[in-house]
């Protein structure tokens, strides 16, 4: 890894974090400083197939913000960091965040430090204009082992560091389990929230992924005030066809009241950016179920 590029992206980096994070002009709803996107993820099948068609259409839906679901070799989506840069750019897009699995195997135990894969993680979202990096997945080994768990929130922390160095911080994504599954008798939830640094990491609330635990978003974001400056706007309806459990849906056709709870959230969470998240679509396509999504967020006054 070449220092002086990395010196390069770093002064960049925070020269970005700045003066855009907080610029009116980068914003969706201007008047709140408050970013509206989705993330890609929503849209898998479409990215997967053709990036830059399925871009071009997000953008003409009035989209001005993303997040991406796919990094992989140092390539967003078959693009390198420069490359997919550029694309958003000329698409009047940008990508306050992104979605990469921050792994056991990214810290190097002998050399106390992270593995250059994550190191270039990080780097590559700095290059993109990423304000964070989320990690959305908790290895199955973590969940089990109350010590490794624990070992691990310091990596957290220590990726927090890192990320600040290039004017980002470092983002968890919750699923389900978080609420579901306890280590030495204490919510695993719980257990992430009091043992990372809120200066360094920040939760990204999936308001919809909990419900599934029996969990409620306005209950958490009244617990942690203050602590989701990124959550995932979704709603959920009971599975179709009688079966178990529940899957997501159009915004405001489901069980989650997720106006009441991003009007919370804007209010008490210190939520800032807003992602439209929808992964079941009840027979939709899913370009317009994340295009009713916008004009539903716009709608509520975001």
């Amino acid at each position: 890894m070449k220092t002086s590029r990395r010196n390069f992206i770093k002064t960049s980096a925070i020269t970005l974090a700045g003066t855009s994070l907080f610029s009116s002009s980068l914003f969706a709803s201007g008047k709140r400083n408050e970013i509206v996107g989705v993330q890609l993820y929503s849209i898998r099948e479409e990215m997967g197939k053709d990036p830059l068609g399925t871009l071009k259409q997000v953008a003409n839906m009035g989209y001005k913000h993303v997040e991406h679901a796919n990094y992989v070799n140092r390539k967003f989506y078959g693009y390198n960091a420069v490359e997919f840069k550029k694309i958003l750019d000329d698409l009047g897009l940008k990508m306050p965040s992104g979605h990469t699995v921050l792994k056991v195997d990214h810290w190097d135990k002998k050399k106390n430090d992270f593995t250059d894969a994550w190191k270039y993680t990080v780097e590559d979202a700095a290059t993109c204009g990423q304000q964070f990096v989320v990690s959305p997945a908790l290895e199955s080994g973590l969940r089990k082992n109350y010590n490794a768990f624990m070992q691990f929130m310091e990596i957290f922390n220590k990726s927090g560091e890192l990320c600040q160095k290039s004017g980002m911080k470092f983002g968890y994504h919750n699923h389900d389990f978080e609420f579901s599954l306890k280590l030495d008798n204490k919510n695993m939830f719980d257990l992430i929230m009091n043992n990372t640094d809120p200066d360094r990491v920040s939760m990204q609330l999936d308001i919809g992924n909990m419900y599934i635990a029996g969990a409620r978003a306005a209950d958490i974001i009244n617990k942690y005030p203050g602590r989701f400056e990124n959550i995932h706007v979704k709603d959920m309806i009971k599975k179709e066809n009688g079966g178990e459990g529940f899957e997501s849906t159009i915004l405001g056709k489901g069980l989650v009241d997720p106006k009441k709870v991003i009007d919370l959230s804007r209010k008490k969470g210190g939520t800032r950016i807003f992602i439209i998240e929808q992964e079941s679509y009840q027979g939709i396509s899913p370009l317009e179920c994340i295009k009713q999504d916008l004009k539903i967020m716009k709608g509520w006054g975001y």
